[in-house]
């Protein structure tokens, strides 16, 4: 993984981003009596402006009043492994499903935490392509990010959910348009060879792509009209295939009851259309969400453009206890060999 090598002043987005990370560490404070009810939330990065959203709509109802927050963002994964070794939380917000089924293996959250309609899963995305104002590589999809000169960046899949995303739905490309397994495996490569960058987190490699890094930016459609929402110059294409991102939250057991308000919450028209505000296709199960115009969105008003062909991972890709064993398996997955094979990992 290439580094810069000078330093660059922080872009609009990262003096705000920052800010917003350093103001996540420290508690929430109650009202001036000491009274209310204080939350922990440990999420992975991408959602954070969402959820900050949601909190406050949320403060606002009768559930809500008093509820004060104490969050930490990070990686997806290793947000997960924290809270199964004892970081505090009474709501997980995390990119993929098995970062949540951990923590039921280890007893933290109910067995039945995605029994509902919506399937445990809160907010919604898809895998888009993130370019230069003006679009200067001309890039319109997956096929271009392996010519010759395009340099990529993407988070590691060995500690980010978004990573994961991002390399199943390069591999969903090529076997959904009739390839082999071995076409596929040939297409990673060429993609891993020309990443430039690899961070920890999504919300780290937006990071690293706005000080200057690559050329495109494998990321949520949220994260590119989160970011042009924040002031920054640059443009997003969605794939004309690509796959429907899932990101799942739970409640765990101990947790206090408000956070069960909260994620009931998150799951009515008026917490999604939060969500939405900050980039986030609404859920398919919650009916009478306001859209409305999206501010960042490459069409305000129609923000959510329906892709050509949308991959799911359940329908397509079989499932996450059957991707988790082979494509991401330590030692035997697929795009972990691929990924060390590329000298990147």
């Amino acid at each position: 993984m290439t580094r810069l090598t000078r330093p660059r002043p922080l872009t609009a987005l990262g003096l705000l981003l920052s800010a917003a990370l350093l103001a996540s560490c420290a508690p929430s404070s109650g009202d001036d009596s000491g009274e209310g009810t204080e939350l922990d939330l440990v999420g992975f990065a991408v959602p954070k402006a969402g959820n900050n959203a949601a909190q406050k709509a949320f403060g606002a109802t009768d559930a809500g009043e008093g509820v004060t927050w104490k969050e930490s963002y990070g990686a997806s994964g290793d947000q997960s492994r924290a809270v199964a070794g004892g970081l505090p939380a009474d709501y997980v917000h995390f990119s993929v499903t098995p970062d949540v089924t951990r923590l039921v293996e280890k007893g933290l959250v109910a067995e039945d935490w995605n029994a509902g309609p919506n399937q445990g899963i809160v907010t919604d995305s898809v895998v888009v392509l993130v370019v230069r104002e003006g679009n200067p590589k001309k890039i319109s999809g997956w096929d271009d990010l392996i010519k010759p000169g395009v340099g990529i960046v993407t988070p590691n899949p060995g500690s980010s959910g978004a990573a994961r995303w991002n390399v199943l739905a390069a591999w969903q490309h090529v076997i959904g348009q009739g390839g082999s397994q071995a076409d596929a495996e040939k297409f990673l490569g060429k993609l891993f060879a020309n990443v430039k960058a690899l961070p920890g987190s999504g919300r780290d490699a937006t990071t690293a792509f706005q000080g200057g890094t690559g050329d495109v930016l494998i990321s949520y459609e949220n994260e590119a009209i989160l970011a042009r929402q924040l002031g920054e110059k640059i443009d997003y294409v969605v794939p004309d295939d690509t796959l429907l991102i899932e990101n799942p939250a739970a409640v765990t057991k101990d947790a206090d009851p408000a956070a069960k308000k909260f994620l009931e919450f998150v799951l009515t028209p008026e917490g999604q259309k939060e969500y939405v505000s900050k980039g986030f296709r609404p859920l398919s199960s919650v009916e009478g969400v306001e859209v409305g115009e999206v501010e960042g969105a490459n069409d305000p008003a129609n923000p959510f453009p329906t892709p050509a062909k949308l991959y799911t991972i359940d329908g397509d890709l079989g499932g996450w206890e059957k991707i988790n064993a082979e494509y991401f398996d330590e030692d035997q997955g697929i795009i972990t060999k691929l990924l060390a094979e590329s000298g990147k990992s």
